[in-house]
């Protein structure tokens, strides 16, 4: 049963679950980062108010926000199919695993940015400071120990996010778990999957609860 044939898939699996959950994550940050800033700066009480555009993108979030991401997955196969040429694998749930994350991370952004003490960023606007300026050192420098823990969790959820593709093909340890544990029966092997899942997570969890432990402690001395 355990040949080097199951290890190989096993090892070749957790490299392309690690593959789609860094490369999700960063990517849906590129997306989900702007769009966090344009939320928290055209908000009532933002840097600009900007009614319209903060409507527009809080329901962009919201809808996509609100789709279970199997659902998603098999909305996308089209969209998928045309980005990558195919539906199926780990490089191709990348496509949906970034347009799920990226709102997700938007609003940990924009809840983050919104943490940091107005009275900073009325005092860099009395050293006349602009609004760029405000944005770039001091909201998001102030907000980076949030910014660290929120990614940590996003990195987390896309983990989740990746295993579930594995239903319909999309490579991975949830790929893995799908075919041999559920469809052969193989319990040995799904459970195997689930504990190096648990494992991933907790090294993504622990690395990055570190690193934003280190620039809290940076930021208060």
């Amino acid at each position: 049963m355990w040949d080097s044939t199951t290890i190989n898939m096993i090892l070749e699996g957790i490299l392309q679950t690690i593959y789609m959950t860094v490369t999700s994550t960063v990517l849906g940050y590129l997306l989900g980062l702007p769009m966090g800033v344009l939320l928290t700066i055209s908000d009532k009480n933002g840097l600009k108010p900007n009614p319209f555009l903060y409507k527009v993108l809080d329901a962009i979030s919201n809808i996509v926000r609100s789709i279970p991401f199997l659902i998603l997955l098999i909305l996308l196969i089209p969209f998928t199919r045309q980005i990558v040429g195919q539906s199926y694998g780990s490089t191709a749930t990348i496509v949906p695993l970034i347009i799920c994350s990226a709102p997700y991370i938007a609003r940990m952004v924009e809840a983050s940015l919104k943490e940091v003490d107005p009275g900073v960023i009325e005092a860099a606007k009395a050293m006349g400071a602009g609004n760029t300026q405000i944005v770039f050192k001091v909201l998001l420098v102030e907000a980076r120990t949030s910014l660290v823990t929120n990614a940590t969790i996003a990195l987390g959820s896309v983990l989740g996010y990746s295993a579930m593709a594995g239903t319909v093909g999309g490579g991975g340890l949830g790929d893995i778990a799908v075919r041999y544990g559920y469809y052969r029966y193989q319990t040995d092997i799904m459970l195997v999957t689930v504990v190096l899942l648990i494992v991933l997570f907790q090294i993504f969890q622990n690395s990055g609860m570190a690193v934003a432990k280190k620039l809290d402690h940076t930021k208060k001395s």
